[in-house]
């Protein structure tokens, strides 16, 4: 019987950090994989200097973990925040690739998409992936919004990925959640200025490249509309599912629709619709106001034979709290009920 990714991070949790506390308690265990008895995982420092330390104390770590019963080898790789290699580069031309190959550890992708911008896909793909990790799922964000990335601002993370070889990319974690975007690897206000198969090589990267760990579910916010990236996607992982999200107004179900012949022939099963944006609760009254109109989301699904999956509020701090960097999936309240009952609904039909 091999060993559990549980009894390695209580090993882990016994050994002290550089600076004060443990390796779990500190958060510097990143991209572990537990399969039968091997084990690999990366510890990342905050510094070159605490990563040097890290380096000489991996000795002792590999040795606490080859004394677990059913260990049966042990790869401990160390970086620090900061030491992204130069050398590595994001974008350039696809390599080929006869088929869809799974990600190495991740068990279902699940593609957030709409036919048009500003419907608010992002913000849900950041607070559904928030939701999913509070139910105890293991979630990974991948901004695939390569000309608008914002889950970085969503989610509080602003540092450059590391990377210990020029290859390989050890992703961010905030809020219980592994994320990668492109955003986190430009300046601020820095333009991406690519054509297609840029897009597509960089897409290729993000999902072979870095080291995702073991995840339950890993979300793909998709940009707007039905290009380049959608298919680079559907050619490169199989992925499990599709969710459309779309504001009730004749104008986006318009797109939406789009959205969902696109999905229908990329062989990409749809998971379900959401309706964002579907109610105001006014905060002085409590007047219940439908500033896009109300229910054409639903009643779409029902046209379609697809699932509906719920409605999510407009709400005013639902963007406060993405500007500040705290999806508000991860607070209490109305529109974070929301969100955990749509993480519970998805994982109920194994779609998270």
């Amino acid at each position: 019987m091999g060993v559990s990714k549980e009894q390695v991070l209580a090993i882990l949790a016994e050994v002290a950090a550089p600076g004060g506390g443990t390796l779990t308690s500190r958060d510097m265990v990143r991209a572990m994989g537990v399969e039968g008895g091997a084990v690999r995982f990366v510890l990342e420092a905050e510094s070159p200097a605490a990563a040097k330390v890290l380096e000489a104390l991996r000795p002792d770590i590999e040795a606490r973990l080859r004394a677990l019963p059913g260990v049966v080898s042990v790869s401990v790789a160390t970086t620090a925040a900061s030491a992204a290699a130069p050398s590595l580069k994001i974008g350039g031309h696809p390599k080929p690739q006869a088929e869809p190959q799974p990600i190495p550890g991740v068990a279902r992708v699940l593609a957030v998409g709409s036919g048009k911008g500003g419907v608010g896909k992002s913000t849900v793909a950041s607070n559904l992936a928030v939701a999913l990790a509070r139910a105890g799922r293991r979630v990974g964000l991948l901004d695939a919004d390569i000309y608008g990335p914002s889950q970085p601002r969503m989610m509080g993370v602003n540092r450059r990925p590391a990377s210990p070889d020029g290859k390989t990319i050890i992703p961010l974690v905030a809020h219980g959640v592994t994320l990668m975007s492109i955003g986190l690897m430009l300046r601020d206000g820095e333009a991406v200025i690519w054509r297609g198969p840029m897009l597509m090589g960089a897409m290729q990267q993000m999902l072979g490249q870095v080291a995702w760990g073991d995840l339950d579910v890993l979300i793909v916010d998709l940009p707007p509309g039905t290009g380049d990236v959608q298919m680079s996607l559907a050619q490169k992982v199989p992925v499990t599912g599709a969710l459309v999200v779309s504001t009730p107004q004749d104008v986006a179900l318009i797109d939406a629709r789009r959205a969902l012949d696109m999905f229908a022939k990329l062989k990409v099963p749809v998971v379900g619709l959401i309706e964002n944006m579907s109610t105001y609760i006014c905060p002085n009254c409590g007047h219940e106001a439908h500033l896009f109109g109300h229910g054409g989301v639903g009643a779409e699904a029902a046209t379609l034979g697809l699932p509906f999956l719920g409605e999510l509020p407009l709400d005013l701090a639902v963007r406060l709290a993405g500007d500040a960097g705290t999806p508000i999936a991860a607070g209490e309240g109305p529109v974070a009920e929301a969100y955990a009952r749509l993480a519970a609904a998805l994982v109920a039909e194994g779609a998270a």
